[in-house]
């Protein structure tokens, strides 16, 4: 029986190790029938994550750091070369100054501000934008997000803002690709043990609390991400455009 990506292509970028969540969904996807290529952020990255395609003969890596034309301009040409076309992109990228998601957010910094801005929202648009050539019609985008860009969550600060810029891009790049039939999508999860969310102040603490309070009584989990990731890269999602669907156990529904 084929899968539900049988004969498809794509690029997930932003794979740091196992725990990432833009891993759970390269997996899954090749495990649905698609050949994926998973980017990596420099060499360093691509050392470590190189045990991760032991046994994934579908899975090709491509080194490129998003924040660089040069690195879209090459990687663009080598998806082109080992691909032609690809049907979907993933983008699991974020980053924000550590002393920026600590303390008073009035103390942000210019800088701080323009490397999460740029870093974790604007490397969608530029990724879409140099990779536009080669997306068959019908493709789909997909970005992670998270609930402090509706919210405010205390030691999220900068991060909140880059996605909620994150958001309206997600639906300014769905009405801009409409036209080719090309579907912009984001997935916000709930918190999940990734080497990202460590980098927030108290994180294990709210992982608890929130593993409490949801409906569901347990934190969302990276397969759970990577089914609803799957729906929306698929052609079960056609008539799906510039939404943010929430997996996150039912936290986004709860109040304070």
């Amino acid at each position: 029986m084929d899968g539900l990506l049988s004969g498809k292509k794509g690029v997930v970028f932003g794979i740091a190790n196992d725990r990432s969540i833009g891993w759970a969904i390269a997996e899954l996807a090749e495990a649905q029938g698609a050949e994926v290529g998973i980017g990596v952020q420099n060499e360093r990255m691509a050392r470590s994550a190189e045990k991760l395609l032991d046994g994934h003969a579908k899975m090709h890596m491509f080194e490129a750091d998003l924040n660089l034309e040069e690195d879209l301009e090459r990687v663009h040409q080598e998806l082109k070369a080992a691909y032609g076309a690809i049907d979907f992109m993933v983008h699991s990228v974020a980053f924000a100054l550590r002393e920026d998601l600590a303390g008073r957010f009035i103390r942000t910094s210019r800088e701080g501000f323009r490397v999460a801005l740029e870093t974790s929202a604007y490397s969608f648009v530029a990724a879409a934008r140099a990779l536009e050539s080669i997306l068959n019609d019908d493709a789909s985008l997909l970005t992670m997000t998270y609930l402090g860009s509706q919210r405010v969550l205390p030691g999220y600060n900068v991060m909140g803002v880059a996605k909620a810029a994150l958001e309206a891009s997600t639906r300014y790049l769905a009405y801009d690709l409409g036209e080719r039939g090309i579907r912009v999508n984001a997935v916000s999860p709930g918190p999940i043990n990734t080497v990202s969310a460590r980098g927030i102040k108290g994180f294990s603490a709210i992982l608890n609390v929130v593993g409490e309070r949801v409906p569901l009584k347990r934190p969302a989990e990276q397969e759970q991400v990577a089914t609803t990731s799957l729906y929306l890269l698929s052609d079960l999602s056609r008539g799906v455009t510039g939404q943010t669907l929430y997996v996150d156990s039912g936290y986004s529904s709860m109040g304070s």
